[in-house]
């Protein structure tokens, strides 16, 4: 697996920013590289600082395209297809949340790094039909405020934000998904009192 994420690593630095994409989209689909478009980010920002919206932009679209897959995959096999690939429990749990909270059940795991569950949510809202729409806003709210938030900790730290990155992505990540559901919760509460 490291030779293969080495591989990829090459591949994406030597195409640049049509690279990060690439990777971003198989990702976000079918395959799984974990962590290798945030390593991506910070190592080509690091050499191009002045490139770091176009990086992480690239690593948003990306993902929003990969996760579109998905969502439409689910859409078509619908429920059948999820209950092959997941316990019965986890995808009761994703449903549940899917259809109470919808975009910011997606948001929250998108800002997520692994080993959080991702995919799930969003096959699952191919399967709850969440308005596509919400859908995309979720995922590219969630997915450019991980990736652009990356970029500008290389822009700060130059390299050293790798390391960072290793060492408290994950708290970060809570932080930031904390946030998001606090923010959430809030509008939630907000809309209801308008009605």
């Amino acid at each position: 697996m490291a030779r293969l994420s080495r591989w990829i690593e090459a591949f994406a630095l030597t195409i640049g920013g049509w690279g990060i994409f690439i990777i971003a989209f198989l990702d976000s689909s079918f395959l799984s590289f974990p962590e290798v478009n945030d390593f991506l980010i910070i190592l080509m920002v690091v050499r191009h600082p002045n490139l770091m919206l176009f990086y992480a932009t690239m690593a948003t679209l990306g993902s929003i395209t990969g996760c579109l897959v998905l969502y439409f995959v689910a859409r078509k096999g619908g429920d059948a297809l999820v209950r092959r690939r997941f316990h019965a429990k986890s995808i009761d749990w994703a449903m549940d949340l899917m259809q109470r909270h919808g975009g910011m059940a997606l948001l929250v795991p998108a800002l997520l790094p692994p080993p959080a569950p991702f995919k799930i949510f969003v096959l699952m809202a191919g399967v709850a039909a969440v308005p596509l729409r919400t859908f995309i806003i979720a995922i590219g709210v969630g997915r450019g405020v991980r990736y652009f938030g990356e970029g500008i900790l290389a822009l700060l730290w130059g390299e050293a934000a790798l390391n960072y990155v290793q060492e408290n992505g994950q708290v970060v990540a809570l932080a930031l998904g904390l946030i998001a559901l606090i923010g959430g919760g809030a509008y939630i509460w907000w809309r209801k009192r308008q009605i």
